[in-house]
């Protein structure tokens, strides 16, 4: 393993360790923000932690990351780390297994590593450019002939069928962390996955994993998160975000779902 990504990892199994401290703690403090999401003192802790410890490894990169520091300064052309010190809070807080860490590394302004950890599922997904992306080491590849798997699914999140209209004729499975669910199109458990208002720390690393398993991952308006704004808070913008099997399911899936104000127009030419 590459000694960048071996620092990642001991990074994210650090903070998924302080996690593991606060998950079930009495009197564990949550909020929502104003974007309905939940916040606890768990994510503040992480988000601590992981900012201190990249810093402290590499003091030359940025971070930019969901509590503590979600406005890109931008700084010449240094690598910047996009981190979710807890993906899957509204999981983490009832006691659900489904949640982790997660660190993607920008260079040039596109994801070139990451690694995501699911402490409880016991699960790190890794991914480097041009060179895969694993789980537990083992690498991942997507299957081109999925479509024929009828034991595959749909993994999106609570907002899909408030915000769209879906017509994708598999089982529809709802996970609560945008990072696994896209995650689950490069392991070959789902043969779609879509975030209707992903953040960008959400994605960055999954972004990686997918593509480099030989998957597709774009945006739903063919927006495009990649490079960085600078000086965006980019806790006020989010992405509809799709993963794929193959472009030719991507193509598919994005047909078959629709934003409601946009059927709504549709209906009343």
């Amino acid at each position: 393993m590459d000694d960048l990504i071996e620092q990642a990892v001991q990074i994210a199994r650090q903070t998924g360790e302080l996690l593991q401290s606060y998950y079930h703690r009495p009197g564990l403090q949550t909020r929502a923000k104003p974007n309905d999401s939940v916040v606890t003192d768990a994510d503040l802790a992480a988000d601590e932690l992981l900012t201190k410890s990249l810093k402290a490894q590499f003091p030359e990169d940025m971070v930019l990351s969901e509590e503590l520091n979600p406005i890109y300064q931008e700084k010449g052309n240094a690598a910047v780390w996009v981190i979710d010190p807890l993906d899957g809070s509204t999981n983490f807080s009832p006691g659900l297994h489904h949640w982790g860490v997660s660190l993607a590394r920008l260079v040039s302004g596109k994801p070139s590593l990451a690694v995501s950890f699911f402490p409880l599922l016991e699960e790190i997904y890794t991914a480097q450019q041009s060179s895969g992306a694993w789980m537990n080491g083992q690498p991942l590849r997507v299957n081109p002939h999925v479509p024929e798997n009828t034991a595959t699914f749909f993994s999106c999140c609570s907002r899909t069928h408030r915000d769209y209209a879906v017509n994708i004729p598999y089982k529809t499975r709802i996970l609560g962390s945008a990072a696994y669910s896209l995650c689950t199109v490069a392991r070959n458990s789902a043969i779609v996955a879509f975030d209707a208002r992903a953040k960008v720390w959400d994605f960055a690393g999954s972004w990686l994993m997918v593509s480099e398993a030989g998957g597709v991952i774009q945006t739903l308006n063919d927006s495009n998160p990649f490079p960085l704004t600078p000086y965006q808070d980019y806790s006020q913008i989010s992405f509809p975000v799709l993963a794929a099997a193959t472009p030719k399911i991507a193509t598919w899936a994005k047909e078959r779902i629709i934003p409601y104000k946009q059927k709504a127009n549709s209906s009343n030419k």
